[in-house]
């Protein structure tokens, strides 16, 4: 048991092998008082409670909620590891012994068919059946007593009052083959929510358990969890990171694929920082712990994953709702097929058919794998509520700086002027600017390293605010700066065309006459525009930009990308801009870097922040986290989502039709017990498959 928050626990929950397990769990421990909401998580067996705050439920209250239900929760670390063992272990002898019985069942009733065996099922004594089936389905017949004393239905109910109704018109071999697929159905399921959970535990598996940190002159090797922020670790080459945190010392190439989804690896050395799980391929590192354990971004990144399956869409509550109201129909459509055609079997069938775990697992699995994979990749979506809202999104609002943009401004153009060279002039200015601290000034001396010129150092050098810096260079008097300052170049007629496009102007003159000009201006990531067209092709018409930069900046990046625009915006102003399009009706999707941007996020039906690694802001505010810079990533969030929600639909669409047909053939008569025993199965291996597709997106 753990404390997430303040007036939230975590509490972990033994035994659940199907969606319906975690539902009556979730239903139980909803039910306690002081209990304000519950989320059970089925993929990674625990159930996350939010307390009220006035009058907090125990913890002993939701443990003994959860135990009344069937289910268990671990008290000690150890025993629950032994307990689970020998769990596993008699459930693994049981599943033998119905494994074995089912196969020689199945060759008694085909021998049967044919006229074969007629002789041994009438030699097996009748309690002796009845024993069989009660040994080979006691677990189901446990789930379902349980159930009943709490007045809840489950899925078995139905499946085990056929058994039963079986049994009392002398079917024993009839009811011993709808136990052994009710079997075979728990088997479907739980090896599906497997699939599911080991998307999760892949990603737990990256997190290093022990981390080497140093120790006055000592080093020791200690767990992780006993790491503390401020203390030194030791990297070696090939190992993971145990931290997030600074590097102090040494030079490594780090594989950061399990945070970023980026397959390239990034140079690390003094400053650098470095995140828990990534790999230090080359080199070693020392680093100074910044964040451990749960506070890391991977520990972050595993919280968000574990949680998604709690975040319900419409489609999951629809399903929850429809299961609710689905199995009381099915118990009035038996009671009337044997009311008009008194066949006991037909209402047997009927019972037996009408299984509505496929329906419970229709939205989880398929949001379970999408999120698992997409988490691989560096999408980080919290729920299966965005997934859906994702799918169906028409308006999308963009950032400028830091997300159309790199958020630094680089120099796009140059102008001479007075038959200097372009070398010439940015060697000069440059030079002019090389100790100043103003971001255009380092975007000029950028651009000078970029074409390899050799800097002089300025002997004289005055920076005016406001205005740009005068200094002298090789004993020629070079300004730099705004109009104010070089006014015979800002009159240059050559200059005129330069205003309009939106960019940032830096004049030169040298020895008092015009030299240049230097257009800077935010640049662009060049991966934008295919991914925006891309955007435009998976149905998204309307993307617009949303700016506090300058109109006239706005508007040139605007039609160089084809998009609206709104500029001159205020943080609120764009929360405003949100509320608008949601009051007409719209899902909004808004695009941000997750710092300034995160009001207008967290009020988007999506907010998605860019290059959220290690950003605390981001990954809180935002539905969705990209956790590199590359808006390739953008599109493929979005195909991700109608790829998810085409399953679901999917997965709906063929078990309401499976089912709607199981039930008419068992009602007429067409369908007997021992097929519809074995049709209830198919379902859950239909969504198993189906699902199975998003693991490998």
């Amino acid at each position: 048991m753990s404390s997430k928050a303040e007036n939230v626990l975590e509490v972990p929950v033994c035994g659940m092998d199907c969606a319906g397990c975690a539902r009556t769990v979730q239903q139980a421990v909803a039910g306690v008082h002081g209990v304000r909401s519950a989320d059970v998580l089925l993929s990674t067996e625990k159930a996350i409670v939010n307390l009220d705050p006035a009058a907090p439920a125990s913890l002993n209250d939701i443990i003994q909620a959860i135990e009344r239900t069937g289910y268990s929760v671990p008290r000690e670390e150890g025993a629950d590891v032994a307990e689970s063992r020998a769990a596993e272990l008699s459930r693994r002898v049981l599943w033998l012994f119905g494994l074995i019985f089912g196969v020689v069942l199945l060759v008694v009733v085909a021998g049967e068919w044919l006229g074969l065996f007629a002789p041994v099922t009438e030699a097996v004594p009748m309690p002796v059946g009845i024993g069989l089936v009660l040994l080979l389905g006691y677990p189901v017949f446990l789930q379902v007593v349980r159930a009943a004393l709490r007045g809840r239905v489950i899925a078995h109910t139905l499946m085990a009052f056929g058994a039963v109704a079986a049994l009392l018109a002398g079917e024993w071999v009839t009811a011993a083959v709808v136990v052994f697929f009710m079997r075979v159905g728990d088997y479907a399921e739980r090896f599906t929510t497997e699939r599911a959970r080991e998307s999760v535990r892949s990603l737990t598996r990256l997190a290093p358990q022990m981390a080497r940190i140093e120790r006055g002159s000592m080093v020791q090797e200690i767990p992780v969890d006993e790491v503390q922020p401020g203390d030194v670790v030791l990297v070696r080459p090939g190992e993971r990171v145990p931290v997030d945190g600074e590097v102090l010392e040494g030079q490594a190439t780090v594989d950061q694929a399990a945070i970023t989804g980026e397959s390239m690896p990034v140079e690390a050395g003094p400053g650098t920082t470095v995140y828990a799980a990534t790999i230090a391929t080359l080199g070693a590192l020392r680093i100074r712990a910044t964040a451990v354990g749960r506070d890391t971004t991977f520990g972050r990144v595993i919280q968000m994953v574990e949680e998604a399956e709690g975040q319900r869409g419409e489609v999951q509550r629809y399903a929850d709702r429809f299961s609710a109201y689905y199995l009381p129909v099915v118990a009035l459509i038996a009671a009337g097929t044997y009311l008009f055609s008194r066949d006991l079997m037909a209402t047997v069938a009927v019972m037996v058919v009408a299984c509505s775990c496929a329906f419970a697992l229709a939205t989880p699995v398929a949001i379970l794998a999408s999120v698992g994979a997409a988490a691989k990749r560096g999408l980080l979506i919290k729920g299966g509520r965005y997934i859906e809202a994702l799918a169906k999104a028409d308006v999308v609002l963009v950032d400028k700086t830091g997300t159309l943009t790199l958020g630094q401004p680089c120099i796009m153009e140059i102008v001479c002027l007075n038959g200097l060279s372009e070398n010439d002039l940015l060697t000069l200015a440059a030079s002019a600017e090389r100790h100043s601290e103003h971001p255009l000034a380092e975007a000029v001396r950028q651009r000078a390293t970029e074409q390899g010129l050799a800097l002089q150092e300025p002997s004289a050098f005055e920076a005016i605010p406001g205005h740009g810096i005068r200094a002298q260079v090789a004993g020629r008097e070079v300004v730099v700066g705004s109009a104010r300052l070089a006014p015979e170049a800002a009159q240059a007629e050559a200059v005129t065309s330069l205003h309009a496009t939106g960019r940032t102007l830096l004049f030169v003159e040298i020895d008092g006459k015009a030299a240049g000009v230097l257009a800077a201006a935010d640049a662009e990531r060049p991966e934008v525009p295919a991914a925006l067209e891309a955007l435009r092709n998976l149905g998204i018409a309307h993307i617009e930009l949303l700016t506090g930069d300058h109109e006239r900046t706005a508007a040139a990046l605007a039609s160089r990308l084809g998009l609206r625009y709104q500029a001159e915006l205020l943080p609120e102003d764009k929360i405003e801009v949100v509320r608008q399009y949601q009051a007409e009706g719209k899902t909004v999707v808004m695009i941000g870097d997750g710092v300034n941007d995160a009001p207008a996020l967290a009020q988007a039906d999506v907010g998605i922040a860019m290059g959220a690694a290690g950003t605390d802001v981001a990954i809180e505010a935002a539905h969705v986290a990209l956790m590199r810079d590359d808006w390739t990533l953008v599109p493929e969030l979005f195909r991700i989502s109608h790829r998810t929600m085409g399953v679901v639909r999917l997965n709906i669409g063929f078990t309401a039709l499976y089912n709607v047909a199981g039930l008419t053939l068992a009602a007429l008569g067409i369908l007997p017990p021992i097929l519809a025993a074995a049709a209830q199965s198919l379902p859950d291996l239909g969504i198993l498959a189906n699902s199975a597709r998003l693991i490998r997106q």
